[in-house]
């Protein structure tokens, strides 16, 4: 079993028992900016990909642009922590937008959610402002919390 056949599988448990992550990324003068999002991941068994559902605001896209990477930080009140560094590529192609909506719209709760609630998007997957970001992970840490009371060692990956 690989190093990455090990922690994927825990990220994904801890970060859809956790849901919302802070998701940071920099602009093309190194400044970040961060914001709460909730991504969805697929684990296959051989390669883990996330999903984000968002506003593709001249923001985002400037930071992207600049600097295709984000930092996902995930943290429950228990103490449990767990982190994807990735790099990010865009979905706006109507078949990767119609995709990317119904993975969050069949996925079962907590991660699932119906993204017609969003009053940007009540025009579906197609809706204007609506488009995704693709997450192609380099680096994967789990740390619950005994790891913070010395009972536990973190679980890493990089790529």
């Amino acid at each position: 079993m690989t190093e990455l056949q090990t922690v994927a599988p825990a990220f994904v448990e801890m970060a859809h028992r956790i849901v919302w992550a802070s998701v940071a990324t920099v602009d093309d003068a190194g400044r970040p900016t961060s914001r709460v999002l909730h991504p969805i991941w697929e684990w296959d068994g051989a390669e883990l990909t996330g999903w984000i559902a968002v506003w593709a605001s001249p923001l985002k896209r400037a930071h992207i642009a600049a600097h295709p990477q984000l930092s996902a930080n995930y943290w429950h009140p228990d103490q449990d922590t767990c982190l994807a560094d990735c790099e990010v590529e865009w979905v706006f192609d109507d078949a990767g937008r119609a995709a990317l909506w119904e993975r969050f719209a069949t996925a079962p709760a907590p991660v699932g959610y119906d993204p017609a609630i969003i009053p940007q998007w009540a025009d579906g997957p197609t809706s204007e402002s609506f488009a995704g970001w693709r997450l192609r992970p380099y680096r994967l840490r789990v740390a619950p919390a005994a790891v913070l009371l010395g009972q536990a060692q973190p679980l890493s990956w990089r790529a």
